[in-house]
């Protein structure tokens, strides 16, 4: 037998997959096995090739799915909300917000917030969701004496963005991001429940005020690949930016 029937094998059941409706369950090894006259070592390889490929996605306990991934469009004419985004996409988001506290802002995050380190701002951890599927692990700090009480406020509305369009008046725009893809550290690979082989993009941003350029948010989003594809839009909206591309990074400078 071929060293590479296997691949053959996914690329039949890729073909034949794509007419299928996301969350439809895949054959098991055992059916692919009988069905390709092949030996489970075989079928493993091939559903392993199309869970590398973003085809399938394994759950644990539950077997083997058809996959959808969506795009996440980042842009400076994009508004910076992960619902609206997600929405736009076709798919349902949903934000679940672990917690919200006061804390002295990073000595790190000073630069990018153009305020002194030690300055208050609110530190809030989200889960987010797109469908069922808990996808991205968000950290988030904005200025106190931007939404005093944004603890409250995130009780009614749970996206920061429409807390800040409809409390503060103002209109949030993406001025800074950086995008990557790595392994994430230990307790992201936890929280979204991934292994510890699996990459997950890692999209760090800052938001500003439209109208006056005051910094209003910076954030650190964890989100698994296998879910989301990561599109960066540049435009020529306000200056020109210069973009350095790697195998592994897209950088959009400020």
């Amino acid at each position: 037998m071929s060293a590479t029937r296997y691949l053959e094998i996914a690329e039949r059941l890729s073909a034949e997959l794509a007419e299928c409706a996301h969350g439809t369950r895949v054959a098991s090894e055992a059916e692919i096995a009988r069905r390709f006259g092949v030996g489970r070592a075989a079928a493993r390889a091939a559903v392993q090739e199309l869970e590398r490929r973003f085809v399938v996605r394994r759950t644990q306990g539950s077997g083997t799915f058809v996959n959808r991934r969506i795009d996440y469009v980042i842009s400076r004419s994009v508004p910076p909300s992960w619902s609206a985004t997600i929405a736009a996409a076709g798919a349902t988001p949903r934000a679940l917000v672990k917690s919200v506290r006061t804390i002295p802002l990073p000595a790190a995050l000073a630069d990018r917030f153009e305020r002194p380190a030690g300055s208050r701002v609110h530190e809030v951890v989200r889960e987010f969701y797109i469908d069922d599927l808990l996808a991205s692990w968000v950290h988030e700090w904005i200025p106190v004496d931007e939404v005093p009480h944004l603890d409250l406020a995130l009780h009614a509305v749970d996206s920061v963005d429409q807390v800040l369009r409809q409390t503060v008046r103002v209109r949030p725009t993406r001025a800074w991001c950086r995008v990557s893809i790595d392994v994430p550290p230990a307790e992201v690979l936890r929280v979204l429940r991934m292994e510890s082989s699996q990459p997950a993009w890692l999209v760090e941003s800052v938001s500003r005020d439209e109208a006056i350029g005051d910094v209003l948010m910076c954030s650190r989003t964890w989100t698994r690949a296998d879910a989301v594809r990561v599109v960066v839009e540049l435009d020529d909206r306000g200056a020109v930016a210069d973009v350095a591309v790697t195998p592994h990074r897209v950088v959009t400078p400020q």
